[in-house]
């Protein structure tokens, strides 16, 4: 994503600056985004990619002041600058920008399934909805839930792995552009584009129940589950199952990997499903995708 600087030169310089830095000339294309950001000092989008080349040429205090530039220049931050300067140890582990999310899932809607299943062999749905039937299975119940809840939902990948078990089916994601492609599939019926805090808590004060509620890859995004898991567990019907994935790692706590998704300790799944009162049924490894021919370390977890 790339921002117009409002200048036309300086819009120029920065287009010079990218195809230099797919030819391989890195220091070309720092000079020619300084030459851009001389034109027009609060150009957000040059400020945000000289920080991405100087991580490239290894000088990294001088990405780290980039991208403070990049925050300053675009107070909603929809590069992600944040994000960057967190896996560079240089601000603390905090939630993402939402406008940084919107925008980055809104452009990769369109080719989101194919990009997924074709690329990166992501199976999150499926794994979910078998572990959903093993724990059904072991409960002794049949596989069927009334109200369906599919945090996260994207384009819809696991509504269509649940749709032929739940009554009503309801799909939220901080993506219009996710939520445009999920309603081309016409499988659930109801669809919301909002953040998914603020959806879980006006479902919370208006009463809303649910039998189940899954996020498929959805806490990848999340530094802290100890929030999101009570605030889901408080719009489950007595009983009601909660299914998810999250990526892993074999220390402590919550680490920002490099690409830019959030890896949870098991112990602290496991602190924030007791926070939540929570009773796991199920917890086991998975990898829900493969990066660069080898799958990423996850967690598979079913809790009611």
């Amino acid at each position: 994503m790339s921002l117009s600087s409002g200048d036309l030169v300086a819009d120029r310089r920065f287009e010079w600056a990218r195809d230099c830095e797919a030819k391989g000339d890195l220091r070309g294309a720092a000079d020619l985004l300084e030459q851009a950001l001389e034109l027009v000092p609060g150009y957000a989008s040059a400020w945000f990619t000289l920080g991405e080349i100087s991580e490239k040429l290894g000088e990294r205090e001088r990405a780290v002041a980039a991208y403070r530039k990049a925050r300053e220049a675009d107070t909603e931050d929809r590069h992600g600058a944040l994000v960057c300067l967190m896996r560079l140890g240089a601000a603390d582990m905090s939630d993402m920008p939402q406008a940084y999310v919107r925008a980055l899932f809104d452009h990769y809607a369109p080719a989101f399934d194919l990009a997924l299943t074709a690329g990166l062999d992501y199976r999150a749905p499926a794994l979910l909805r078998d572990a959903v039937e093993q724990a059904c299975r072991t409960a002794g119940g049949p596989m069927r839930f009334g109200t369906m809840l599919d945090l996260g939902c994207g384009t819809g990948l696991a509504g269509e792995a649940f749709r032929a078990h739940v009554d009503w089916l309801v799909g939220v994601d901080l993506s219009p552009g996710m939520i445009a492609q999920a309603r081309k599939k016409t499988i659930y019926d109801r669809l919301q584009a909002e953040d998914l805090s603020e959806f879980l808590a006006a479902e919370a004060a208006s009463g809303s129940l649910f039998h189940l509620a899954v996020a498929a890859d959805v806490f990848v995004y999340f530094p802290d589950l100890v929030a999101i898991l009570p605030a889901t567990a408080r719009i489950l019907d007595v009983g009601g199952m909660f299914a998810f994935t999250v990526e892993t790692h074999a220390g402590d706590g919550v680490i920002l990997r490099d690409t830019l998704r959030f890896a949870h300790s098991e112990a602290h799944v496991r602190a924030a499903l007791d926070e939540a009162g929570l009773a796991p049924l199920l917890l086991q490894p998975a990898s829900t995708r493969t990066e660069k021919k080898s799958p990423v370390p996850g967690l598979l977890v079913v809790a009611r």
